[in-house]
């Protein structure tokens, strides 16, 4: 737990205060106008259609890109790093994962499926969700090159360059995996099309958490931890005798101790 002391705040009087807070509102107004012309600048993306095709598994066997639209015109898909024979799923795809379940039938509801998507075998993919409490769709890519073809599992000939190919660059990674979300369009004709893909902090609005946190006065109090992530747990990990190391650096979940039973069958 965090025991970092808030800077000593300027005291004011009420109508102080409120004068100062008319003033950031005026700040976050401007901002909101903002974000709403870089979501419509997003719309506006041109699309590439999906030519490839793709296999999924799921709880009801195998599946196509395009059956994961599940009957809708609008597909996102979360890019939940579980690699092969990993014993548990990334602690900040968990973070983000434990609102999914609220989501799923609001997007629903506005023509949208949203699934996540691991290169983990199936039955690792629902032992580690059966932990979690979990209910969101989550499929197996683990017999096709879905994963790779949107940059968010690496070879491990490409890790031993030293770099890889993340959030549209090379960039040092220290994972065979990477979190992501990308979005799919389906239309009457059954063509598909990629319209979009996010990557890195392009994830951290949808983090419902930390937008709760930005309203605090400690705010997220990753300052002084090495990784900014650091203090993130699995939630069923948070104890009574939680504590960070600042210093700690990102580290891939560790590797199952039976590797036969989570086979990687595509590389």
């Amino acid at each position: 737990m965090s025991t970092a002391a808030v800077a000593r705040p300027k005291v004011v009087s009420e109508i102080e205060w409120l004068a100062a807070r008319k003033e950031l509102l005026a700040k976050e107004k401007e901002f909101s106008r903002q974000r709403d012309a870089m979501a419509a600048l997003r719309r506006e993306m041109p699309w590439v259609k999906v030519e490839k095709s793709y296999v999924f598994e799921g709880p009801n066997g195998k599946v196509s890109l395009a059956d994961l639209f599940a009957g809708r015109s609008q597909l996102i898909i979360y890019h939940f790093m579980l690699g092969p024979d990993w014993k548990e799923g990334c602690p900040g795809c968990s973070f983000l994962a434990d609102t999914f379940d609220g989501a799923v039938p609001h997007l629903a509801a506005r023509d949208t499926t949203f699934v996540a998507v691991s290169r983990a075998p199936l039955a690792q993919i629902q032992q580690f969700q059966k932990r979690m409490g979990w209910k969101f769709p989550w499929f197996s890519s683990n017999a096709s090159d879905f994963n790779f073809d949107y940059h968010v599992s690496f070879a491990p000939e490409d890790l031993a360059k030293g770099s890889v190919y993340y959030n549209y660059g090379m960039t040092k990674f220290g994972s065979e995996e990477g979190p992501g979300a990308s979005v799919f369009y389906k239309n009457a004709a059954g063509e598909i099309f990629h319209t979009y893909s996010t990557y890195a902090r392009g994830l951290d609005t949808m983090i419902a958490a930390y937008n709760w946190l930005d309203i605090t006065p400690k705010g997220r109090d990753e300052g002084g931890l090495k990784f900014s992530m650091a203090w993130v747990r699995h939630h069923d990990k948070y104890t009574d005798n939680y504590s960070v190391d600042s210093q700690a650096d990102y580290k891939q979940p560790e590797k199952s101790a039976s590797p036969g039973c989570c086979h990687d069958s595509n590389k």
